[in-house]
């Protein structure tokens, strides 16, 4: 018989992941306390690179079930929920989400679907960026400056400009400016420097 094991995650201590073994057991899943695994770490992690997640594949065996509430808490982007399921698939463990209606995403349903999501995911990553450089490329055209301001003035360009020319080293200007060495460079570039 297979054994079940939830995995609960929430992102900040505020959160507890209380609901999600709740639901998870609402749906009739019957999971023992101590496989119940629950951890409060970003989802921007890596489920691999998460404490509670690398214990909890060291428990898992072939033809045990993991259940989750949504996709969202293996992982944030569609890229890391589909190599740890996976992962998963090739440890021969079943993956089931509740939001997808409890399908187990390692059967050839559940790989369809997480083919769509990952498509689904690809293509709102490149409209996002087709918007942006739309955005940018308008912005552009009625003449707006992009990028964060300056840190120096024109004058205190022309200043850096002068003190190089005397012969003073990047870091004293940087120091008697109050700036960075970087920002003294960019200016010595501007000037054709």
């Amino acid at each position: 018989m297979s054994r079940v094991f939830a995995y609960c995650r929430v992102s900040t201590a505020d959160q507890t992941p209380d609901n999600q073994a709740r639901e998870i057991a609402a749906a009739g899943f019957s999971v023992q306390a101590s496989r119940l695994v629950s951890e409060t770490i970003s989802g921007s992690v890596m489920a691999s690179e998460r404490p509670a997640f690398a214990k909890l594949l060291d428990k898992l065996e072939s033809g045990d079930v993991l259940v989750v509430t949504k996709l969202d808490r293996l992982g944030r982007n569609a890229m890391d929920v589909r190599s740890t399921v996976e992962a998963l698939d090739g440890l021969g463990v079943r993956v089931h989400c509740l939001a997808l209606g409890g399908v187990d995403l390692t059967s050839a349903a559940g790989k369809m679907t997480m083919g769509v999501i990952a498509a689904v995911a690809e293509f709102e990553r490149d409209l996002l960026v087709e918007r942006t450089q739309s955005g940018l490329a308008r912005a552009k055209a009625e003449g707006k400056v992009l990028g964060r301001p300056s840190a120096l003035s024109q004058v205190q360009v022309q200043e850096v400009g002068q003190r190089l020319a005397a012969g003073e080293a990047i870091a004293a200007i940087a120091r008697a400016m109050g700036t960075s060495r970087q920002t003294i460079m960019r200016a010595r570039d501007t000037l054709g420097g």
